[in-house]
């Protein structure tokens, strides 16, 4: 779901900061539906990988812990302008997001 997931990568100095928004609920399971009263199921994002031109510089793996539409930001070093990132993520329930830019 490539419109799930916003990004934004700048340089400075002998860094790449990029900045990503995933759009995502992020239930715990834990949490009652105010309605029904039945547990919402879970649903959040499980693996999150970010590559730099096709090499993988950052894997993390979240879990029911992280809010609602996370955000992350990491620096890269020796990343230079035009150099591509795309960040891609799977949720508990194998939907897939991706997101892609390029270093300005």
């Amino acid at each position: 779901m490539t419109d799930s997931v916003k990004m934004r990568a700048t340089q400075q100095g002998d860094f790449a900061t990029i900045k990503v928004l995933f759009r995502h609920d992020m239930e715990t399971g834990l949490r009652k539906d105010s309605k029904t009263g039945q547990l919402i199921p879970a649903h959040f994002i499980d693996l999150v990988t970010a590559t730099l031109n096709g090499t993988t510089v950052l894997q993390a793996q979240w879990g029911i812990g992280v809010s609602k539409n996370p955000f992350l930001e990491f620096r890269v070093k020796g990343a230079k302008s035009g150099d591509k990132v795309a960040v891609s993520a799977v949720d508990n329930l194998g939907q897939h997001y991706t997101g892609e830019t390029t270093i300005a």
